[in-house]
Formats: C-alpha cells, sequence, structure tokens
C-alpha cells in the first residue's frame, strides 16, 4: 500500500473532529452564567446572606458528587466518569456546581451553615436514591436543588425562600430593568437553542397567566395581582434555570408543553389553598407525578413482556415483541445532566 505521506500530489484525508456535545455546552454557560450572578449578586446587587453559604454549598455538593460517583463505580466494576483528565473532572462537576450555588443563593437559613449544608446534601442524594428507568437506563426524575429546597423548607418552617427584592435591592432607574431583561434573554438563548426547552417555558408562562386569571374569575382576586410575580427578577431565574432542568423534564414538545402548564395548574391550586412557596412545591409535585407515570408505563412494558415470554414457552412459537409507551419510549426520555 502506498502511503500518502509518500505522495505528495494525493491530499491527506480530512480528520472529522466530534461534534461538540451539546447537553457539555449547556452545563458550562449554565455554570458560568449561575456564577457570575453570585459573584454580582453578593458584590453589588444586594444578595442578603453570607459569603459562607456558597463557598459551603460547593464544598458540600463536589464532595458527595465525587463520593457517591466513586462508591457506584465501585459496585458497578467501572471506571468513575470523573477520571480522564481535568476536563472530564470539571465536566463532571458541573451539575453539582450548579445546584450548589441554586440552593445557597435562592433560599435564607439565617447564619445556620448546616441547613446549606442539609439541603445540598438532600439535593445531591436524591439523584441517586430517587431512580426510574426511561429508554433502559435509571435516571433521576426529581431535580435535584428544587427537591433539597422543598425538603428544607418542610423541615425548617423558619427557614425562608430569600426575599425576592434582594437580586436587585441596590439598582435603581434604568437597570432595574436592564438585568431581568439580560437574565431573560440569556436564559431564553440557552433554554431554546441548547436544552430544546422552548415549548415547556411557553406552557409555563402561558399556564402562569391562565391561573391568575381563573384564580381572579372564581375568587375575585384582581388579576394583577396573579401576574405581578412574574415581573420580578425571582420569576424570571426559575423560569429558565430551575423549571426547564433537562435532566428531569420531557424531551418531546407536547409533554414539554404539558409539563409546564401542570406546574403552572398547581401552583394555582396551591395559592389557592393559601399554601406558602407554591412554585418549589408545585414544581416537585409535578415531578413526582410524572415519575410515577413513566414508572407505571416501565411495569405494563414488564408485564406485557412476561405474558409474551410465558405464551412462548407454552407454545413453542415465537410471539411479537410489546411495543414500549409512547410516554417512555420518546416522550419522558431525558439527556441526562448527572447520573
Amino acid at each position: 500500500m502506498v502511503k500518502t505521506a509518500d505522495r505528495p500530489d494525493v491530499a491527506a484525508p480530512a480528520v472529522e473532529r466530534p461534534a461538540p456535545d451539546v447537553r457539555t455546552i449547556a452545563l458550562r454557560r449554565f455554570a458560568i452564567s449561575i456564577t457570575v450572578f453570585n459573584v454580582v449578586g453578593h458584590l453589588f446587587l444586594g444578595f442578603e446572606q453570607s459569603w459562607a453559604q456558597p463557598v459551603v454549598a460547593l464544598i458540600v455538593a463536589y464532595t458527595l458528587e465525587v463520593g457517591f460517583e466513586a462508591l457506584n463505580s465501585m459496585c458497578t466494576s467501572r471506571t468513575p466518569r470523573f477520571v480522564g483528565g481535568s476536563g472530564d473532572f470539571v465536566n463532571f462537576l458541573l451539575p453539582a456546581h450548579i445546584t450548589g450555588l441554586a440552593i445557597a443563593m435562592l433560599i435564607y437559613p439565617n447564619s445556620e451553615l448546616g441547613v446549606i449544608a442539609f439541603a445540598v446534601s438532600v439535593a445531591i442524594g436524591s439523584k441517586w436514591v430517587f431512580r426510574i428507568r426511561i429508554n433502559g437506563a435509571p435516571r433521576h426524575f426529581l431535580n435535584p436543588s428544587n427537591f433539597g429546597i422543598v425538603v428544607t423548607l418542610l423541615l425548617w418552617p423558619w427557614v425562608s425562600i430569600a426575599p425576592p427584592y434582594h437580586f436587585t435591592e441596590n439598582l435603581a432607574g434604568p437597570l432595574d430593568w436592564i438585568l431581568p431583561l439580560a437574565i431573560l434573554i440569556s436564559g431564553l438563548m440557552l433554554n431554546v437553542k441548547l436544552t430544546r426547552r422552548g415549548p415547556l417555558i411557553a406552557g409555563w408562562i402561558g399556564g402562569f397567566a391562565g391561573q391568575a386569571v381563573a384564580r381572579a374569575a372564581i375568587f375575585g382576586t384582581p388579576v394583577v395581582a396573579g401576574l405581578t410575580p412574574m415581573t420580578g427578577v425571582a420569576f424570571v431565574l426559575f423560569s429558565n434555570y430551575m423549571v426547564t432542568d433537562p435532566s428531569t423534564t420531557p424531551t418531546r414538545a407536547r409533554p414539554q408543553f404539558v409539563f409546564g402548564i401542570a406546574t403552572a395548574a398547581t401552583y394555582g391550586a396551591l395559592v389557592a389553598l393559601h399554601i406558602v412557596f407554591g412554585l418549589f412545591f408545585s414544581l416537585v409535585i409535578v415531578c413526582v407525578t410524572r415519575g410515577a407515570l413513566i414508572e407505571v408505563a416501565n411495569l405494563r412494558v414488564a408485564l406485557a413482556r412476561s405474558r409474551s415470554g410465558h405464551m412462548r414457552s407454552r407454545s413453542g412459537a415465537l410471539a411479537p415483541e410489546p411495543a414500549i409507551p409512547a410516554p417512555v419510549a420518546a416522550g419522558a426520555g431525558i439527556p441526562s445532566a448527572s447520573p
């Protein structure tokens, strides 16, 4: 065989570079965004938590993420996902980084750093404890940071969500409009172009407006009062960085839209029942419901295959393989951002 190097007149074939991992790109941009926002928030915007809280949150998140992965890799006789170089290690820690900073930014436990550590521990641990099979692979179905916040609020009634005003406490004039618009535009670009969660956001925003109108019609509350939360930075952050988590939401457009509407409708019901922190409780309720429906679909598939195998063993003939229900086959699939 003649080598290309010996034939200067023959051009060497171009080496195809692997396509960039969209999931990793999205994670990096989310991590950079939430890091910058936390630093700017503590320095200039008026965040009322101490600097120790995000530091403790990140230490706990990194430690648990590495520890659980190392333990799981030992039990399954595989190489840990953080082994392979500094780039692999950083990419592995991105979900934990986002989770830790989100919790430190969104809850206010006064000076109790133990509460922050607990919330982050629950969030990271939930990814390994609460798992179901989606498209044949075990995945977590609860939004980690949201679940950690909800459990903390339930166990410590004196813990509160960070006040919405502290996101723009030190701003005035045009900056009061520029900051929310900047967060909104950057979040929409990430979710529409990279994570493909545009239908979910549309369902969530439309459903939120719809529940405000419905509560006004049923209970006589002012429509403006129900719509006012949509004007704050806290709502923009929740809409772009919490409810749209790629790992715990559907991938197809229609299930995404339904997921968003269901979360908004649940929020409206909780508000009507005078339950505070409805944003976080509504999301965990919808995530649990979605997980239960997927698990029921998985059980139906398992039973159908069991009956099919039983029929084959009795007749000696091959029965057709049962089809996988649509919610499991496509709508419920997730590009997991974390194990």
